[in-house]
């Protein structure tokens, strides 16, 4: 059982933080509110019912994160950007030992955390799961799922029907940071490895199933599966698609942030995700719906850290959701809470 373990948050006075700090006492967890900004932690603790575990930490003061994960069982990092937190904090949790869960939909930041910890965390024992969020955990889980029993594909796509985004100011500040590591180049993932370039993508119509149906999408609107796909899938042609509503959105300067439409504090954005694999003639799909990107990725990641606490895990080391869980019934779990459903 992990009821009653403690469960650092980094960031948990984000937008994304503040889901997973309440999915974490849903579930029985003793969340440790932890972030760099000492001010909103006191302010997040004054709407809080409870008398919340409170741990500032900065992430260019080793020290103090490890006071911040003493005594926790796992930590999920949900600040970005995460080219700047990811490093001190995964550093953090192999020095305590403890499982590390980000949610970073930074393609350049998740592979320096595959590329800087694999061989150190697989050394030490423990567990990273960078991605474990709506971009890169969730396409990642469904395009396992679709590969079945399938050791190798030709190419993987998925496809991001989004109603709209309403993007809050991490994503913001993290496309800030990616853009300007890439030099506004694009990238995508071909041929069995990234590629930047310069061409302006394309906008094609993406057939999802009833009732979305066919609607126009970006081409080549590349998210973090380029990067947890093809670290454990031998497919080398992976490629994601955006609906074009969703990308203006995002796009666009003066979009809002995310509004409360229910009790829960999620917006009314909803999403259909369909992921289709091609192996020769053949063709395998997985498709699921629901509601607020944002807040999807709170059952992610605390249903990552119970698997992981309770030894139901696949490998140690760095590994992406498709790796670290088995997805069909990881995918099977969301459904049960209602977190997301299952389109047949």
């Amino acid at each position: 059982m992990t009821a009653g373990h403690k469960v650092a948050v980094y960031g948990a006075y984000g937008h994304t933080g503040r889901f997973v700090v309440a999915e974490l006492r849903e579930r029985g967890f003793l969340p440790v509110l932890c972030g760099r900004d000492a001010g909103k932690l006191q302010t997040l603790t004054r709407a809080s019912a409870s008398e919340p575990d409170v741990r500032p930490a900065a992430v260019d003061d080793p020290a103090s994160l490890d006071w911040a994960l003493a005594g926790t069982a796992a930590v999920i990092n949900c600040a970005g950007p995460f080219a700047i937190t990811a490093a001190p904090v995964v550093e953090a949790a192999l020095r305590a030992g403890i499982p590390y869960v980000d949610v970073a939909a930074e393609i350049e930041a998740n592979v320096d955390t595959f590329t800087k910890y694999t061989d150190l965390a697989r050394a030490a024992g423990t567990v990273i799961v960078p991605a474990m969020a709506f971009y890169g955990g969730l396409g990642d889980l469904l395009t396992t799922t679709a590969m079945g029993d399938w050791t190798a594909a030709d190419e993987a796509h998925i496809a991001y029907g989004l109603s709209s985004w309403h993007p809050t100011a991490g994503t913001r500040a993290a496309g800030a940071v990616s853009r300007q590591r890439r030099g506004g180049r694009g990238v995508r993932y071909t041929q069995g490895r990234l590629e930047y370039h310069q061409d302006d993508p394309a906008t094609l119509q993406w057939p999802f199933p009833d009732p979305t149906g066919p609607r126009p999408v970006i081409g080549e609107f590349t998210m973090a599966d380029v990067v947890t796909v093809p670290s454990h899938l031998r497919i080398p042609e992976v490629r994601t698609y955006m609906s074009v509503e969703a990308a203006k959105d995002v796009s666009a300067p003066d979009t809002p942030v995310p509004a409360a439409a229910d009790e829960h504090g999620r917006s009314a954005q909803t999403f259909l995700i369909d992921t289709v694999v091609r192996s020769g003639g053949s063709e395998r799909r997985a498709v699921a719906r629901g509601r607020d990107i944002y807040a999807v990725t709170a059952p992610l990641t605390v249903e990552a850290v119970d698997r992981i606490l309770t030894g139901r895990t696949r490998t140690a080391g760095v590994a992406s959701a498709g790796a670290m869980f088995d997805a069909p019934d990881f995918l099977r779990a969301l459904s049960a809470q209602g977190a997301l459903e299952l389109v047949p």
